[in-house]
């Protein structure tokens, strides 16, 4: 299977105006091919409008697999999946009894396997390279022994991923798929 590639949005990165989110973000999507996407901005005060955008900009480049970060009440407006911080593991069963598609952000062994109990569709497991406000990056190896231990859910690895070398080792594991902010800009 090919590696799945998720797109994270960042307002760094995409802006906080609407026109120049759109643009930015068309065009990411265009550069990238990536099959999963997620607005992810915790500082816009208009952060539901660029949601708007975010969603149509999504279904006009037929992306299937549309999220949003933290914000559950607009994942559930919108009827798209909600990707969980590693503070929201508390909201796994209440977004899948909603119906939602859940992604939850993992650290440890333990943040797994409270994931995996509670139903969540898909894990991002983090920080495997160096990642700028992170710290204790895991690393290829790590990543190759959480994926042996953890075959039941579908695992993007995440953090610090922004080169080709790190996609070629990443394809080396059986992981599902790398999502990257800075990656795909």
């Amino acid at each position: 299977m090919n590696l799945q590639k998720y797109l994270i949005t960042d307002p760094k990165y995409y802006g906080q105006n609407k026109k120049e989110f759109q643009k930015n973000l068309t065009k990411a999507l265009k550069d990238s091919n990536a099959n999963f996407v997620c607005f992810r901005d915790k500082s816009s005060e208009n952060y539901k409008e660029l949601i708007e955008v975010f969603i149509a900009v999504s279904k006009a480049q037929n992306i299937k697999n549309i999220f949003i970060n933290t914000y559950i009440n607009e994942a559930k407006k919108h009827n798209v999946g909600v990707h969980l911080t590693s503070t929201q593991f508390d909201k796994i069963k209440e977004c899948k009894e909603q119906n939602l598609q859940v992604i939850v952000s993992c650290h440890t062994q333990e943040d797994i396997d409270y994931a995996i109990k509670n139903g969540a569709d898909y894990i991002t497991y983090s920080p495997i390279f160096e990642s700028p406000g992170k710290s204790n990056f895991k690393g290829i190896e790590k990543l190759k022994q959480t994926l042996e231990k953890n075959s039941e859910i579908k695992i993007f690895a995440l953090g610090g991923i922004v080169s080709e070398d790190h996609i070629k080792q990443i394809q080396s594991t059986k992981c599902f798929g790398f999502a990257s902010i800075r990656y795909f800009v």
